[in-house]
This record gives structure tokens, sequence and C-alpha cells, in this order.
């Protein structure tokens, strides 16, 4: 699979189903996004082959949809890996 279309697949899932989610749902997508984005962008710095891309696109996709902030109430929504969450306060 090509980078190009990894990471547009990356930030483009969770960014168009993002248009029809609540905030808590949306900044869990963003945060996808984000993770997926960095993960993809290092790995790519320091010249990983492409299952090493993926993995690390992949896993920064998780890691960034594992927490996210509510700044507003100082708490974070930890993703129960089942597509429900949790709150709690922030580490």
């Amino acid at each position: 699979m090509s980078k190009k279309i990894l990471l547009a697949m990356a930030f483009a899932a969770p960014t168009l189903a993002a248009c029809q989610m609540s905030n808590t749902d949306t900044s869990t997508a963003m945060g996808a996004a984000a993770g997926a984005g960095l993960g993809y962008i290092t790995a790519d710095a320091l010249g990983s082959n492409d299952e090493w891309t993926v993995l690390a696109t992949l896993g920064g996709a998780a890691a960034g949809a594992l927490v996210a902030k509510d700044a507003s109430a100082a708490t974070c929504a930890y993703s129960n890996g089942d597509g429900t969450y949790y709150t709690a306060k922030c580490p």
C-alpha cells in the first residue's frame, strides 16, 4: 500500500466520521487522526520500511484515540475499545 494512500486514509476516515458525532466522539476521532499523522511522520523521518510505517501509523491512531482531553471539564475520555468510553480525571 502506498504511503500517501495510507496517510490519506488515516486522516480522512476519522475526519469524515466526525461530521456526525458528539463532541467527545469528535475529539476522539481527531485524536486518532493526529496520532496517525504523527506516527506516519515519525516513521517516515526515521526512514522506516513500509511495514513499520503502517505499524507506526496504526499505533499512533490507536494512541490518539485512547485518550481525548475535555478541556472544559478537566477530564479525559478513555476508550473502552468497543466504541464506548468512560471519563475520569486526567493524569
